[in-house]
C-alpha cells in the first residue's frame, strides 16, 4: 500500500467536469464568505464598540437561517435546482455588493448593517440545501464520498485561510476590500452553477403535479424518523456536537491550564482545522472504504476520545495534538455521514432532508455550547470537556447497538 493510496481522491475533479466547476465555484465563494464574515464582524465592533451589539449578530443571522432553510429544502425538491442556485447566488452577489457600498460610504447605522447581515444569512440558508443536493446527482459509488471529502477539504481550507487573508486586507486596505472580493467570489459561484447539467439540476419526479405546500414540508422529517439509517446518522451528528463540542470551552481551559494567553487561545481552533485539512488530504482510503456506517460510528467515538484527551491534557502540545486528532475525526465523520444521508435519501426528498441536516448542523452546536458552559460552571472547563467527550463515546456506542443497519451500511456499487 503506497502513500498515493492514502491521498485525497481527486478523481471526481479530474473525471467529472460539471462537478469540478461546481466545486471550484463553491470553494471560491466560501473563501470570499469567510473573508466577509470576518470583515463585517470587525466593522460592527469598530462602529459600535459594544459587546452586546456584537452578540446580537448571531441572533440577526440565526433567525433567517432557521426561517429560510426549510424553504430552500422545499425548492430543491420542486424546482430546477440550477435555476434556484443561479438566482440565490446572483442575489448574494447583489447583497455583498451592497455591503461593500455601505462600508465604503462610511455608513454607521446598526439597523442597516444588521439588514445586510440578515439578508446574507437568509440567502445562504436558502441556497444551502439546494447546493447539498447537487453532488449526489453528479457522482455515484465511491465518487460520492470522494467528492464530499473534496468539498469538506475546500471548506476547511477556506475556514483556515479566509479570516487570515481578511485580517491582512482589513489591516492594509480596509474592510471594503474584503467585501468587494466577496462579491467577486460569487461570480465564480455563478459560473460553477451554470455548468451543472440539466439531468442533475432537475429533481427526480418533478414532473408530478405541483401539489406540495407548507403542509407537506414535514415529509423530510417523516423520512428521517422512519429510516433507521438516516435517523442514526442524524443522531451521530447531534451526539458529537451537543455532547462533545469543545470550542466554547477554549477560553476557559486556556485560563485554567495554560495561563490565559491570547496566543495559546489563538492556536486552538486552527489546530482543529489543521487536523481536518490533513484528514481531507489523506482521505483516499477512507472514501473507498465500503463500510461507511461503521467508519462514521468509529470516527464519532474517536472525536469523543480526542475531546476527552484535550480536557485532560496538562501541556499545550498534547492539547493541540488532541484537537488536531479531533479535527481529523470530525472530517471523517462528516464525509461518511454525508455519504450515507445522500445515498439513502430519495431525490424527491433530498432537498428537505438536506434542510434538516443544515438546521441540525447550525443548531446542535449552539446547544453544545450551552451544555459545555453549564457543566463548566458547575465543575470546570476541563471536567466539562472530558465528561462531554466520554458521553459522546457512550452515545456512539448506544447508537451503534440500537441501529444494526447503520453498522452494516455499505457504499453502493459505482454506477457508470
Amino acid at each position: 500500500m503506497s502513500l498515493h493510496d492514502h491521498l485525497v481522491d481527486v478523481g471526481p475533479l479530474r473525471e467529472n467536469h460539471p462537478f469540478r466547476a461546481f466545486w471550484a465555484g463553491s470553494a471560491i465563494s466560501t473563501l470570499g464568505s469567510q473573508m466577509a464574515a470576518f470583515a463585517l464582524t470587525y466593522y460592527v465592533w469598530r462602529v459600535t464598540q459594544s459587546a452586546v451589539v456584537l452578540g446580537l449578530v448571531g441572533v440577526v443571522q440565526g433567525v433567517p437561517m432557521v426561517a429560510f432553510a426549510p424553504l430552500g429544502g422545499h425548492l430543491a425538491d420542486t424546482v430546477n435546482r440550477r435555476t434556484v442556485l443561479m438566482c440565490t447566488r446572483a442575489a448574494q452577489l447583489a447583497v455583498s455588493s451592497g455591503a461593500a457600498v455601505v462600508v465604503l460610504a462610511g455608513v454607521r447605522s446598526v439597523p442597516v448593517l444588521f439588514g445586510v447581515l440578515g439578508a446574507g444569512a437568509a440567502l445562504s440558508s436558502l441556497g444551502a440545501p439546494v447546493a447539498q443536493s447537487i453532488p449526489a446527482r453528479l457522482l455515484t459509488g465511491t465518487s460520492l464520498p470522494a467528492g464530499l471529502a473534496l468539498t469538506r477539504l475546500g471548506g476547511q481550507l477556506a475556514t483556515l485561510v479566509g479570516p487570515a487573508v481578511g485580517g491582512a486586507l482589513v489591516a492594509s486596505t480596509g474592510v471594503g476590500t474584503c467585501l468587494v472580493m466577496d462579491a467577486l467570489s460569487f461570480v465564480a459561484a455563478l459560473w460553477g452553477v451554470s455548468r451543472v447539467p440539466e439531468r442533475a439540476a432537475r429533481p427526480l419526479g418533478d414532473d408530478r403535479p405541483r401539489r406540495r405546500a407548507l403542509s407537506d414540508a414535514v415529509e423530510g422529517v417523516r423520512l428521517v424518523l422512519r429510516t433507521p439509517v438516516i435517523l442514526g446518522a442524524f443522531l451521530v451528528d447531534i451526539c458529537a456536537t451537543v455532547l462533545a463540542l469543545p470550542a466554547a470551552l477554549f477560553p476557559v481551559i486556556n485560563a485554567e491550564r495554560f495561563g490565559g494567553s491570547p496566543i495559546t487561545l489563538g492556536l486552538m481552533l486552527p489546530a482543529v482545522g489543521l487536523g481536518g485539512v490533513v484528514a481531507g488530504l489523506l482521505s483516499g482510503r477512507l472514501t473507498t472504504h465500503r463500510h461507511q456506517g461503521r467508519l462514521m460510528l468509529i470516527s464519532c467515538a474517536a472525536w469523543g476520545l480526542a475531546t476527552t484527551a484535550f480536557g485532560a491534557s496538562g501541556t499545550l502540545p498534547l492539547a493541540l495534538a488532541a484537537l488536531a486528532v479531533a479535527g481529523a475525526a470530525d472530517t471523517c465523520t462528516v464525509v461518511s455521514r454525508g455519504t450515507i444521508v445522500q445515498s439513502d435519501t430519495p431525490d424527491t426528498l433530498r432537498g428537505r432532508v438536506n434542510a434538516l441536516d443544515y438546521l441540525v448542523g447550525a443548531g446542535a452546536p449552539k446547544l453544545g455550547d450551552l451544555r459545555a458552559g453549564l457543566v463548566a460552571g458547575a465543575t470546570s472547563g476541563a471536567v466539562s470537556c472530558a465528561l462531554g467527550g466520554l458521553a459522546c463515546v457512550v452515545g456512539a456506542t448506544v447508537i451503534a447497538s440500537a441501529t444494526p443497519r447503520l453498522r452494516r451500511w455499505q457504499l453502493p456499487a459505482r454506477v457508470e
